[in-house]
């Protein structure tokens, strides 16, 4: 029989991750006696790579941008996003000594450039507020009578606690500690949760066209993506993408991946606008001028002031244009089909990448079974959720970390309350 009054902490945070580092600190700030129980020797693996070795930390926008920037469930959010915002995010930092900056698309960035930065200045937050850090893997909750009283290990010992907060993390980059953890305890307790999906991850293409041109990235072209199920373009973006060995990847890729629900084969697909600072007509001119400079050239040998030499090939025979033929013999016809393809360069997709290779994870814990205000089980007493085990997830632009935060610190005050009352 488990004796209540025996537990030795008042929280045991399961997770060393974003949201786990900042709620085992908050709540040791906070007086309570906290436990950081985490499968890595080091914690903060996963934020080690994000944005690209970075750590794109937060977003520097208002509580109305962020939401609307979190696509699956933002309206969850409101409560933790208001009690702790971008700015207080960036305020955090900046008073564990992190100077950080501001880039395009108000992205924050610690202004080292290093997310080995984050994750020590997140360590030391811990360390300094006591907090008893365990390396260790989580079997089970320990459960009775719809209150948990702690977790079991893997080896068999147990840690008990007052309350148990689950920071695991979702199922992307398996190889940082996100195995699903998170999600196996959560349906331990009698959680739903909804469909796993990759989400920020990169697209695989039909055909070989986007193989013949790996590795070649593309800068400053627009987007769409066309849904063929509801019959309309789904998102629209502008920046940079890559073609690779199995399809596309890139900002605006892992951006539009987060805007494709169920994927089938042939569902989506995407328009490459490769001149979007020029018309139709103004293409057309810069055409006309380029055939008219190489007007004995052969058509393929005509284009490389316009496309980089790797597409050339498949803008040629995409086009139906014989490469052989001269420059001088091109149609009118021929050359309006030929813009026209320049500023609507179609591909279409067959799938998602694996979600081993996704930058989150879309689906979790069902927002509807935990309590907004608190991040507390409304199924379990002394349970809580937060980061990205929950089903929430944001595009990319440091959105997704900002959720990890808040929902990390309104978790750890909300203990705090609870502990008053006990």
């Amino acid at each position: 029989m488990i004796n209540p009054l025996n537990r030795p902490y008042d929280a045991l945070i399961i997770g060393g991750g974003a949201a786990g580092l900042i709620a085992a600190g908050t709540a040791a700030s906070n007086g309570l006696r906290v436990c950081l129980l985490e499968k890595n020797a080091r914690p903060g693996r996963k934020l080690m790579i994000t944005g690209k070795g970075r750590c794109n930390i937060t977003n520097s926008c208002d509580v109305q941008t962020f939401i609307s920037s979190v696509p699956s469930n933002g309206r969850f959010l409101y409560s933790a996003i208001n009690q702790f915002t971008p700015q207080d995010t960036i305020r955090f930092f900046e008073d564990l000594g992190l100077p950080v900056k501001t880039e395009r698309g108000n992205r924050v960035f610690p202004q080292s450039d290093k997310a080995v930065d984050v994750v020590d200045k997140l360590v030391g937050f811990v360390r300094s507020g006591g907090v008893n850090l365990i390396t260790g893997e989580a079997k089970r909750l320990i459960l009775k009578d719809h209150t948990v009283f702690g977790v079991e290990l893997q080896g068999g010992s147990q840690i008990l606690a007052s309350s148990v907060v689950v920071c695991c993390g979702g199922a992307s980059y398996p190889g940082t500690g996100s195995t699903g953890d998170g999600y196996r305890l959560a349906r331990q307790a009698g959680h739903t949760v909804t469909q796993l999906r990759p989400s920020l991850v990169p697209l695989v293409a039909y055909g070989e066209e986007c193989r013949s041109m790996m590795g070649l990235s593309l800068k400053n072209v627009a987007l769409k993506v066309f849904d063929t199920v509801k019959k309309k373009n789904i998102y629209e973006d502008f920046g940079e993408m890559l073609f690779t060995h199995f399809g596309v990847s890139g900002p605006m890729i892992l951006s539009a991946s987060a805007h494709m629900g169920e994927m089938s084969p042939g569902r989506y697909r995407i328009s490459v606008d490769l001149k979007p600072a020029l018309t139709p007509e103004q293409l057309d001119a810069r055409i006309q001028r380029d055939f008219e400079l190489n007007r004995n050239k052969d058509f393929s040998n005509s284009l490389s002031a316009l496309l980089p030499s790797k597409m050339i090939p498949v803008m040629v025979e995409k086009s139906g244009i014989p490469a052989e033929t001269k420059c001088n013999q091109i149609t009118k016809e021929m050359r309006r089909a030929f813009v026209n393809l320049l500023k609507a360069y179609e591909i279409s997709i067959s799938g998602f990448r694996p979600i081993e290779e996704a930058i989150v994870t879309s689906g979790g814990v069902k927002t509807s079974e935990v309590n907004p205000k608190t991040m507390e089980s409304k199924l379990v007493q002394g349970l809580y959720f937060a980061g990205e085990v929950l089903d929430v997830d944001a595009y990319t632009g440091g959105f997704n970390l900002q959720i990890a935060f808040c929902t990390g610190r309104l978790a750890a005050n909300s203990l705090n309350r609870q502990e008053d009352h006990e």
